[in-house]
């Protein structure tokens, strides 16, 4: 997304059913940005029994990080539901 004609970039937690539990802009897309989102969600709404992500490898790396690791499941449709989350930010 662009806001003030600068690139941005939405981090999103969604649950199950579709609705968006935490939502977050940063500037840059990288291990720390996904460190910092994960965190706020987590702390907030516990820790998830799975975390469906694409194939980004700073998830992947801020997970390792956290201890979670094993609950990424990554795919090539999985994550359909927190894109096409029909609901504005």
């Amino acid at each position: 997304m662009k806001i003030n004609d600068e690139r941005h970039y939405l981090w999103r937690a969604v649950d199950y059913e579709g609705e968006v539990l935490k939502s977050f802009v940063t500037k840059t897309r990288d291990k720390k940005a996904a460190l910092k989102f994960l965190k706020k969600a987590m702390c907030k709404h516990g820790y998830p029994e799975v975390v469906v992500t694409d194939m980004l490898r700073s998830y992947g790396a801020a997970l390792k990080e956290i201890g979670a690791a094993d609950r990424q499941e990554t795919g090539r449709w999985l994550n359909n539901r927190a894109e096409n989350s029909p609901l504005p930010f």
